[in-house]
């Protein structure tokens, strides 16, 4: 994948909600991610948009808000960051054609002692997509920081992936205390029961995924039953499972180092897949 173009959100103030996106040149790598966002665009047409929006402005809030709480962070205002016309503007830049995986986010780019925050754009040409995935347990302490906001552990998931990817696992599967089931660094699961469809209990914390609820919405619409469950990795043998993000849509687990024993129906996978791309809509 080609390199991302990055824009920098310049808002004025938040009366006016006006601002601008302005290409950034210098290297933002090292600013810390407070929130963030991201999905497909395909030809200019996107599945649950609205959905990524509420998830990314309530993700911006709450990093704000927990910032503010902190006595040795210095609080960020959002409304003065104007968030809602940094997402409109956002959207307003993104082409209409090719594939793009872009990403939003609210990073603090200053010091510790002098915060810079920003929202940016990301606009990245989107990776290839595949239908399978390989998975392992992760076996250490849960990295994650803020489990419940998309933006804050992306660095350090991210590094987790790439360690797995040299034992080629795709994607390492994180468990709670108990050893249940949470989520994965890029994914979330979901997994069959006969022709129950099965997802991680909602007290269990992680990412609120945007193709997770597509999925559930597509099952209930379709008169699917679906079910939730604290399932440990032992449970799931003989099950089908599956791994859900924005770019791929469903991938099937076809193996699981060190974990259960999975199986697949066929025709199911592209069955599912193809109904969660007719959720797809033009771009406003």
């Amino acid at each position: 994948m080609s390199a991302a173009t990055t824009f920098v959100w310049r808002g004025t103030s938040s009366e006016s909600g006006g601002g601008a996106l302005e290409p950034e040149l210098r290297d933002l790598d090292s600013s810390r991610i407070l929130a963030a966002d991201s999905w497909l665009v395909d030809a200019g047409r996107v599945r649950a948009l609205e959905l990524h929006r509420r998830r990314f402005l309530d993700a911006v809030s709450k990093s704000t808000a927990g910032r503010s709480s902190v006595a040795s962070e210095p609080a960020v205002d959002a409304a003065e960051l104007a968030p809602e016309a940094f997402w409109d503007a956002a959207i307003a830049a993104l082409p209409r054609t090719g594939t793009w995986f872009p990403r939003v986010e609210l990073v603090d780019a200053g010091p510790s002692d002098a915060p810079d925050p920003q929202m940016r754009l990301l606009l990245r040409p989107a990776p290839d997509r595949g239908r399978s995935v390989t998975v392992a347990t992760h076996s250490g302490p849960d990295p994650r920081r803020s489990p419940r906001i998309k933006g804050p552990d992306i660095v350090a998931l991210s590094h987790l992936r790439d360690a797995a990817k040299k034992r080629r696992v795709d994607e390492l599967v994180i468990l709670t205390p108990e050893g249940r089931i949470a989520e994965g660094t890029t994914t979330c699961f979901a997994w069959w029961n006969g022709d129950v469809l099965v997802t991680p209990s909602p007290e269990i914390e992680r990412i609120d995924s945007v193709t997770l609820r597509s999925l559930q919405a597509v099952a209930i619409a379709l008169g699917t039953a679906v079910e939730t469950d604290g399932a440990r990795p032992d449970d799931l043998e003989g099950h089908e499972v599956w791994a859900l993000n924005a770019l791929h849509g469903i991938r099937i687990v076809t193996a699981w180092l060190g974990g259960p024993v999975v199986a697949e129906e066929p025709g199911r996978l592209a069955r599912w897949q193809a109904r969660l791309d007719g959720l797809r809509a033009p771009l406003p």
